[in-house]
């Protein structure tokens, strides 16, 4: 009856699986592997769904990590964050916002609009490219509190993809680099060390 009134109209169902359900919302999880239909996980920035004096707010560190899983499997992030009886939100909360934001503004070509690609992920090592299949992003992590980004990063490149120039979001400085079939190991300078939560490496061909 709703699509009759709006053929456009999105529905995600919460209860029944079906021909009804344009999208899937897995709650304060991330998928193990990349998914055929659409998805979001739905994840807050505290423990709660609802407002908790004092939560305990996940680091940005933490945060991007989770991003960069969700749009390697073809995901989209739905942060919760709830806000006080006073319709504001916790200090905290704005910090954590002002970092991602920093970081969102350095690496974005990497994030939005991309698609998923094989292998996904690899070791600490996880893919997006771009809608035209042009520029594949690989994004190091590292999973600890902090990031450190290594002088030296080896990592494969999907099958069939010629690299004709590389370059790492946030550095100015230029990257050496040389590929090995489909191996690719880049060299990173002393600058690296600015770099925040990641390595993001933008290969085009």
């Amino acid at each position: 009856m709703a699509r009759k009134k709006q053929p456009g109209i999105i529905v995600v169902d919460r209860t029944v699986p079906g021909k009804w359900e344009n999208y899937v919302t897995p709650e304060q999880a991330v998928p193990e592997q990349a998914l055929s239909i659409p998805w979001e996980s739905c994840i807050t920035m505290g423990d709660s769904f609802s407002y908790v004096p004092n939560d305990n707010y996940k680091s940005s560190q933490k945060i991007i990590e989770t991003l960069v899983k969700i749009i390697s499997r073809g995901g989209n992030y739905l942060m919760n964050i709830a806000p006080g009886p006073n319709g504001d939100y916790d200090p905290i909360v704005y910090e954590r916002l002002r970092e991602i934001s920093g970081w969102m503004d350095k690496n974005q070509s990497a994030v939005f609009a991309t698609r998923s690609i094989a292998p996904y992920h690899d070791g600490n090592f996880y893919y997006t490219q771009s809608k035209d299949g042009k520029t594949v992003n690989i994004f190091h992590l590292n999973d600890q509190s902090t990031y450190e980004s290594p002088p030296t990063l080896n990592f494969t490149i999907p099958e069939n993809f010629k690299p004709k120039s590389l370059k790492v979001l946030g550095l100015s400085d230029k990257i050496k680099w040389k590929q090995n079939g489909n191996s690719i190991e880049i060299n990173l300078p002393k600058e690296r060390n600015q770099l925040k939560y990641s390595t993001v490496i933008q290969v085009t061909q």
